[in-house]
């Protein structure tokens, strides 16, 4: 019954995929073409934020898609890692679309040119609406998976910059101020460096299995050592495969020759601790009994 459950939630935030690249499909064709018309900088930057949109949002249902596979013998893990993968590439999209609209708002801020603002404002509007009912569409599934936190990071920060598009447009309109283009181009691409790059720091971690920052190896060997038919751990490895899934695989040195069945008994216990005070759910341990090989904690493979 729960995996059914699972199933029919993970069809439900495909389908919310599709209906938000259709409509910034719409979005972006109508920015493009209103940007030209215009020569508003600050729209067409817009239309190509809302393009990124459209990318990132087909590597999001792929990446969604192929993460249900199953295992299989040439991929005992499946694609588990696919959503990673997926908010690593739009996170790298995010802070690349972000460097090339600095460059190119300083050079129109260096020679300003007269905008049509009302073709502006509207399709400012029409943007914070599609974009607004795709950050509504996405809200709660980003909350806790990384692939759909990075889709809907491009949809709000395209919103938000809609909302300075509109700003932007009324104060051409009725001040003449055509150098805000610019700036607000400046201010949509500092803000999409700035989430694109927090994301990209926090999907390489899980792409370089690196420890996860919660978890300190010092705390778990401290934790653990209160079973007392256990003298250290070392040669640990903590990582993630996903966000759901963190591992850890340690040699595990005993006080005495335990048989298998007592083995079997502290292993659950170590399980229990390393999942309620740590969060990790996959444990993979080695025992060792008077065995010579390095005791540090880390030790490279």
């Amino acid at each position: 019954m729960a995996h059914s459950h699972d199933h029919a939630s993970t069809d439900l935030k495909g389908r919310k995929l599709l209906v938000s690249i259709f409509l910034n499909i719409l979005i972006t064709v109508a920015q493009a073409v209103g940007g030209i018309i215009s020569g508003s900088l600050s729209l067409l930057s817009d239309a190509l934020h809302n393009f990124s949109d459209v990318l990132s949002l087909i590597v999001s249902y792929v990446a969604d898609r192929y993460s249900k596979k199953d295992a299989s013998t040439s991929k005992t893990f499946g694609y588990k890692r696919a959503e990673i993968m997926a908010a690593f590439i739009n996170a790298a999209s995010l802070v690349i679309v972000a460097i090339y609209l600095i460059y190119e708002a300083v050079l129109r801020f260096l020679d300003p040119q007269e905008i049509e603002s009302g073709i502006v404002i509207w399709l400012a509007l029409l943007g914070i609406i599609v974009n607004g009912l795709s950050v509504l569409l996405l809200r709660k599934d980003s909350k806790d998976n990384m692939n759909m936190r990075s889709a809907y990071l491009h949809l709000f920060t395209d919103m938000a910059a809609s909302v300075a598009v509109l700003v932007g447009g009324l104060l051409m309109k009725y001040y003449g101020w055509f150098w805000v283009d610019s700036v607000l181009t400046v201010l949509i691409a500092a803000y999409l460096l700035i989430m694109g790059y927090d994301l990209l720091k926090s999907s390489y971690r899980v792409l370089m299995l690196f420890t996860p920052k919660e978890v300190d190896p010092e705390k778990i060997n401290t934790a653990l050592s209160v079973i007392p038919e256990i003298s250290n751990l070392h040669h640990m490895h903590i990582w993630q495969l996903n966000e759901s899934e963190t591992h850890l695989e340690a040699h595990v040195e005993f006080k005495k020759d335990i048989t298998i069945s007592e083995f079997d008994g502290i292993s659950e216990e170590i399980e229990e601790i390393l999942f309620h005070k740590f969060g990790i759910n996959h444990v993979t341990i080695q025992p060792e009994y008077n065995k010579d090989d390095p005791k540090d904690i880390i030790v490279q493979d």
